[in-house]
């Protein structure tokens, strides 16, 4: 069980006191001020608000106010001097009321791009909270900042300074097998925007038309619903990236391919996209896929190869500053995308490289254990300049995570690493919401590395999915342990599998071996109890956790209950063998059978790219079930 402390504030109000909590906003804000007196928002409310406020943003606030259990909601363009409610001045850091609001506050503009400034101050008998942003991003996080706060009981007054510490924060969509659906993609789209992410990019490999068929046009059907993904995005201030993947079969000397490429780029640019990314990865880069690049680069090779992507990111660059000089640069993955090592083709590609194009990295590998500074820093150097990291979890699309869900908390990224790269990128898996689980994690430590907790952030997002319910909360972080192991493209996993539950199930062992009889009794009451909480969790979840994420988990839960099941009945059987009761091995029996049932469970079929039997805290869970029996002798 996670027990989250933060210290505690004793105000005294009149002839009454109010012990107050320091509230856990995800991401971490990069500064808290703790001041006088209760952030208190009355059953009554008046909005101030610029002419100009983006309607998403107002409706985010007003919903956040409605859900907090406001009846009434006026609208105003002026602030009095003598507060008798609660007034909330929402708008950019120039506006003068906001900068009137701000001083009343005695708060400070934050000058810095995404960046916020959010504050609460008691005048009178009322309450002013401001929430100002320098971009409407910044402001965009200030209503997403204040959401948080109206669903905690008992805030201070506050000032908070926040910002990013990283420029591009979010997700690739870049895995093998079954892509999302539309309907996810704009799900997760609204939920990027909730953790103050700012990046998308769409670039699913089963996409035919992003891939294999790149040179052709999509069908109007496709086009529509990339534009109304396009507009989701926008409404979450979220960045759509459009990614195309040509490497398998272009041409880069025929003018016809990139004629065809600037196409699709003007096509898609036409209902909104204004982010684009050349995909370069997983091809063969050591021969031509055309004579014509034989007759104009010469012998093919590694050099060859990145003078020729070079060439034509190049000319793509120039096509999007004419199409539109105001877009972001042109996002590309090269074709030796990790390790940080300098070679013949990573140095033919950025001497020739245009400077402002951003090139992806992986990290020190494929699916790298951890990421360090330095191995950032040698990245910076191989590529020649700073790297925005694609960073393979949770992806569940490789032979080593078949009948699994990845869903440990997001570590072994060093702090500091802010400095080092653009930004983060995670690529997660074929299950949407689950991969909720460590998208947070990596929004909120591109966010704010240096305050990044992981385990503070895995409870949030637990809490998250479980819309606040602490037993549904406590259900779904052991259903996140029985799936913790995070493996590797070699035989050692970087996360181990089911650290809570092993840390149990050790004691249970030492105990056993070395303590007393009533030490052994109390550990096995402790062990049975959560090997009914374990039982129990699916049917919690099922309660309450959204029905997507259900039917995304359905074959781990119900193999989770049936693992639950085996788990009591071979606590039964440890609880009578400590009595040298005979019916110790009946329930070992019954245990095993269960055990059996469980481990037969199938993945759904076609959900990922390899199907497989779903796995729940292997050699952790089934080796305890295997070897309960031997643990007490002579019964």
């Amino acid at each position: 069980m996670f027990i989250m402390l933060s210290f505690n504030l004793c105000f005294s109000q009149g002839n009454e006191s109010k012990v107050f909590y320091k509230p856990l906003i995800y991401p971490q804000p990069a500064s808290v001020e703790i001041t006088q007196g209760e952030f208190l928002i009355t059953s009554s409310v008046t909005l101030v608000k610029s002419s100009d406020l983006p309607s998403e943003i107002e409706s985010l606030v007003v919903q956040a106010l409605k859900n907090s259990g406001v009846k009434s909601i006026k609208s105003a363009t002026e602030l009095p001097d003598n507060l008798d409610h609660t007034f909330i001045v929402l708008g950019l850091n120039e506006s003068k009321i906001i900068q009137q609001a701000l001083k009343k506050s005695n708060a400070e503009i934050v000058d810095k791009k995404e960046s916020y400034t959010l504050s609460g101050v008691s005048i009178g008998s009322g309450e002013l909270i401001t929430l100002a942003g320098h971009d409407e991003n910044g402001l965009f996080y200030a209503g997403q900042t204040f959401s948080q706060l109206t669903k905690l009981e008992a805030v201070p007054n506050l000032v908070i300074q926040d910002y990013p510490a990283m420029p591009i924060r979010g997700t690739i969509e870049g895995f093998y097998g079954k892509p999302w659906s539309m309907q996810s993609r704009q799900s997760h789209l609204e939920f990027l925007g909730s953790v103050k992410a700012n990046t998308y990019v769409y670039s699913p490999k089963d996409d035919p038309y992003a891939r294999d068929q790149w040179r052709e046009a999509y069908p109007k059907e496709t086009i529509d619903e990339l534009a109304k993904l396009v507009e989701v995005a926008q409404s979450n201030h979220v960045n759509f990236v459009y990614a195309i993947s040509p490497g398998p079969t272009i041409c880069f000397s025929d003018p016809t391919d990139l004629e065809s490429l600037k196409s699709k780029f003007k096509n898609l640019y036409a209902i909104g996209v204004k982010n684009f990314y050349v995909a370069l990865d997983d091809i063969e880069y050591t021969k031509w896929n055309c004579d014509k690049d034989e007759a104009y680069y010469g012998e093919s090779g590694k050099k060859a190869a990145g003078i020729a992507q070079s060439e034509l990111l190049n000319k793509l660059q120039a096509i999007l500053d004419e199409l539109d000089s105001s877009m972001s640069p042109l996002i590309m993955v090269p074709t030796e995308y990790y390790d940080a090592k300098e070679s013949e083709y990573k140095n033919a590609l950025i001497e020739n490289l245009d400077p402002k194009i951003i090139i992806q990295w992986t990290g020190t590998d494929v699916v790298p254990p951890r990421i360090s500074n330095n191995d950032a820093s040698q990245a910076t150097k191989a590529f020649g300049r700073k790297t925005l990291l694609w960073d393979n979890y949770p992806v569940n699309d490789f032979g080593q995570t078949k009948g699994r869900l990845l869903m440990a908390p997001y570590r072994f990224r060093e702090a500091g690493l802010s400095k080092e790269l653009s930004g983060i990128l995670s690529n997660p898996m074929n299950q949407e919401m689950p991969s909720r689980v460590t998208v947070t994690g990596v929004a909120s430590f591109a966010w704010n590395d240096t305050a990044y907790d992981p385990d503070i952030i895995w409870y949030n997002a637990a809490r998250n999915l479980a819309k606040g319910d602490i037993k549904v909360t406590e259900a779904l972080l052991k259903f996140f342990d029985t799936q913790h192991l995070a493996p590797t493209f070699g035989s050692q996993p970087w996360q181990e599998q089911a650290p809570r539950l092993k840390a149990l199930l050790d004691k249970v062992k030492i105990e056993i071996a070395f303590g007393d009889a009533e030490s052994r009794k109390n550990v096995l009451a402790k062990l049975m109890h959560y090997a009914t909480e374990f039982k129990e969790a699916p049917a919690l979840i099922r309660s309450t956790v959204d029905p997507i994420f259900i039917e995304e988990t359905k074959p781990w839960l119900q193999a989770m209950e049936l693992w639950g099941e085996s788990l009591m009945l071979t606590t039964e059987g440890l609880k009578a063998a400590m009595t040298e009761n005979a019916e110790a091995n009946t329930y070992f029996e019954k245990a095993d059978e269960f055990a059996k049932k469980a481990a037969e469970i199938e993945s759904i079929p076609g959900a990922t790219r390899f199907d497989g039997k779903i796995k729940i805290a292997d050699g952790v869970l089934d080796t305890f079930i295997k070897e309960a029996p031997s643990l007490i002798s002579g019964f």
